[in-house]
């Protein structure tokens, strides 16, 4: 089906649908907890704590990840992303008693570092997909990437509130970790 593709438009693909897969998950997932734990009665200021770790290990991420991608190579940091977004969803699974603030926090936390591996792996890797003297080209796909990142966000809002309505908190979550550990197989072969 892709052989008659060129390498590199075959990179972008996996690269893309990698990314696409994650950015679902990661908008369902912010969803998910949100309305989870209105449901459970927690005050609107104590759901936003429960994101203070997701955008703060976002930003060390991003500091360090460019370091990393470069040490360790972009579809390792990329794969190491996904790999930790799973474990993220997995860590909520858990029995109800135990889904306290720092637990949940602390999920929070590996999946804003697995995003931002994911995304800065897949951005980053693009511009090794171009030829330097194609910079237009550059250019669109990153715009394709990054605009299709926003739309994505948003259907994954959907998709989290559509989950829980449909199979409840853990369930969804067993659901969204289950693909996403397809892809992560996938994209590590």
């Amino acid at each position: 089906m892709l052989n008659h593709l060129s390498p590199q438009l075959k990179q972008y693909l996996i690269v893309t649908g990698n990314y696409w897969a994650f950015t679902l998950t990661d908008g369902a997932l912010r969803m998910l907890v949100v309305l989870h734990f209105y449901g459970l009665g927690f005050s609107p200021f104590a759901i936003a704590s429960l994101f203070l770790f997701y955008e703060f290990f976002g930003v060390v991420t991003n500091l360090i990840g460019g370091y990393l991608g470069a040490r360790w190579g972009l579809n390792r940091t990329m794969n190491i992303g996904l790999g930790l977004q799973v474990f993220a969803l997995l860590m909520l699974t858990v029995p109800p008693e135990w889904l306290t603030m720092l637990w949940v926090m602390a999920a929070q936390a590996l999946s804003g570092i697995a995003k931002d591996l994911n995304k800065m792996s897949a951005k980053s890797s693009i511009k090794l997909l171009v030829p330097d003297n194609q910079q237009s080209k550059l250019y669109q796909w990153v715009a394709v990437l990054t605009g299709s990142k926003n739309a994505l966000k948003g259907m994954g809002f959907f998709l989290g509130g559509a989950l829980l309505s449909l199979f409840g908190f853990s369930h969804a979550l067993l659901l969204m970790a289950s693909l996403l550990a397809l892809i992560w197989l996938a994209s590590l072969v």
